[in-house]
């Protein structure tokens, strides 16, 4: 997987030039993972300098490694902790996949707010309801906005809204794909392990919530917002 979200990277690029990125920037990516997003913002910004926070410890290793292999481990850092405790600012900020470490949508909002100065920008990406969703869909992944209410709360705390976009249908099925791509390989070449019941009935499991329950109903949306 190139990141854990539905995006091409033709779309990323998109939302960097809508990030406005200029040389020398300070970006920050609050929930970072492996830091791919963050490492191509950076490269794109030379010589900006970058913060990845996340809690995934293996996560952050492959960050680590990745920034050496592409020369930026001098320009960027990766720290193990809690987004919603960090206390810097940056003149972009990414937080894609990580509402729920603040508590959710609207907390994450506002807690954002104070890590972006006037003038600077941030890059949010949250998931939604693309559809009324079903009891099962709202079971597997809570109680989340529909689009007209996510810019509401975008609004009430106090962002405006600079670029919108949300993930195509290809994106989202390369994602859940590519998501369960290693285990399916493992599976193909270890069908008499112990193991492979198990792993067979989470790919299954995996397969039909996401032909038979949010498929087409969970969407993604990118926002690049500023206050």
């Amino acid at each position: 997987m190139r990141w854990n979200t539905p995006l091409s990277q033709e779309h990323a690029g998109l939302l960097m030039d809508r990030l406005d990125l200029r040389p020398g920037a300070r970006i920050a990516d609050l929930g970072c993972g492996w830091g791919e997003f963050l490492l191509q913002a950076v490269a794109r910004a030379t010589p900006a300098t970058g913060a990845g926070v996340d809690t995934d410890a293996a996560a952050l290793d492959r960050a680590r490694r990745l920034a050496r292999e592409r020369h930026l481990d001098q320009q960027v850092q990766f720290t193990e902790a809690s987004v919603a405790g960090w206390r810097g600012t940056a003149d972009r900020v990414l937080c894609v996949g990580a509402a729920h470490a603040f508590g959710g949508t609207r907390p994450a909002l506002a807690a954002l707010a104070a890590v972006v100065p006037p003038g600077g920008r941030l890059l949010f990406g949250d998931a939604y309801w693309e559809e009324v969703p079903s009891a099962g869909a709202t079971e597997i992944f809570g109680d989340l906005l529909r689009l007209p209410q996510f810019l509401e709360e975008c609004r009430a705390a106090g962002w405006r809204v600079i670029h919108l976009s949300t993930a195509d249908q290809r994106e989202w099925d390369d994602f859940e794909s590519t998501f369960r791509a290693g285990r399916q390989e493992w599976l193909l070449a270890h069908g008499d392990d112990p193991r492979a019941a198990e792993v067979r009935d989470w790919l299954d499991t995996r397969e039909r919530e996401y032909a038979g329950v949010y498929r087409q109903v969970l969407g993604f949306v990118y926002l690049v917002l500023a206050h």
